[in-house]
């Protein structure tokens, strides 16, 4: 690995060099033991892949919160520790089936993108073909994996391609235009949305660029930080609300569950324990805390938030990520 990375520094000084990880680069844990000896610096990116059946099944067979935990505590083992040491690192390939019918690939891709967000991670998508001339001996292989369509024309997952534009700009730099003192958003990994704070003291899911600056502070309070009010919940099944009594258990908010993206507080009037909830308008809710751990058919991810740090302060914007209609052409032909 050495000899190579110097190979690559001495053919052009000025490129950075990646590393490359073991086991089809999902894992750089021997960099736990033993650094890699360079002449050069400055210029060292380390690479991984992560994918939903890398996981040994765990997302399909274990209780969703339970999944994600203990997966992202391994690829934490595996790669992500190197940021923590000041290493730059990317993730060169995460993919899924886009066909949406893969229970695991599904469930994979929400902790992905939750991990993605509050890491701040720069990421490369396999893949973008839709197809293939010839794979396996089968003439106009369809790539489930792909971005496109079989025929190359179209977008074969929309709403995927809705649910990563938040995720194409860096939350936290660096580089950020006019960038800000660090903040907190709330970010919705099921969506790609974060939460807003509209002016009649309700929540609902919009735009990250346009997620207000929160505070996530010791005392658990979720505060926005322009008018000092805080997050509340109020009864099961109504909208979460704002306000200025952030002394009281409805307003202290902590992060329960195996993957810590059950944001739950208890009820002032009787102690029952809610987490927010996505309802399907996008309005911000308070309902009892679901699929926290065992029930391996619970689906949790409406109640799935990741409270992440962002520097952002550019308004609106669109997706950088556009997949306009470029044909048809077609792989090749089924027919005679």
């Amino acid at each position: 690995m050495a000899l190579g990375a110097e190979a690559v520094h001495a053919a052009n000084p000025n490129v950075l060099v990646i590393l490359s990880g073991l086991d089809f680069d999902n894992t750089l844990s021997f960099l736990h033991s033993e650094k890699a000896e360079l002449q050069f610096t400055g210029k060292l990116v380390y690479e991984q892949h992560w994918y939903g059946f890398s996981d040994g099944g765990n997302w399909e067979i274990r209780n969703q919160n339970d999944a994600c935990g203990m997966v992202v505590d391994s690829i934490w083992a595996k790669g992500l520790f190197l940021l923590q040491q000041g290493w730059p690192l990317f993730f060169s390939e995460f993919g899924f089936d886009m066909s949406g019918t893969h229970i695991g690939d599904n469930r994979y891709l929400t902790c992905f993108l939750s991990v993605a967000a509050e890491m701040d991670l720069d990421w490369a998508i396999w893949a973008l073909q839709g197809s293939y001339y010839i794979r396996e001996g089968i003439l106009a292989y369809d790539e489930s994996y792909g971005l496109l369509s079989w025929d190359w024309c179209t977008a074969r997952n929309p709403s995927f391609i809705k649910r990563i534009n938040s995720l194409q700009t860096p939350f936290q730099g660096p580089g950020l235009p006019n960038s800000r003192e660090p903040y907190n958003v709330i970010f919705h990994p099921q969506t790609g949305l974060c939460v807003l704070a509209k002016a009649s003291k309700s929540l609902e899911l919009g735009p990250c660029d346009e997620s207000n600056a929160w505070n996530y502070t010791s005392a658990y309070e979720l505060v926005v930080k322009s008018t000092g009010q805080c997050l509340q919940a109020k009864f099961v099944g109504e909208n979460a609300k704002l306000g200025t009594d952030c002394s009281k258990p409805s307003s202290k908010w902590q992060l329960i569950s195996n993957s810590r993206m059950h944001v739950s507080a208890e009820l002032t009037k009787n102690g029952t324990r809610v987490c927010l909830d996505a309802g399907p308008d996008g309005a911000i809710i308070t309902n009892q805390c679901k699929c926290l751990t065992l029930d391996p058919t619970c689906d949790p991810e409406s109640q799935w938030f990741k409270v992440i740090l962002s520097s952002r302060d550019t308004p609106g914007g669109s997706s950088i990520l556009q997949l306009p209609s470029v044909g048809p052409w077609p792989p090749t032909s089924l027919g005679s």
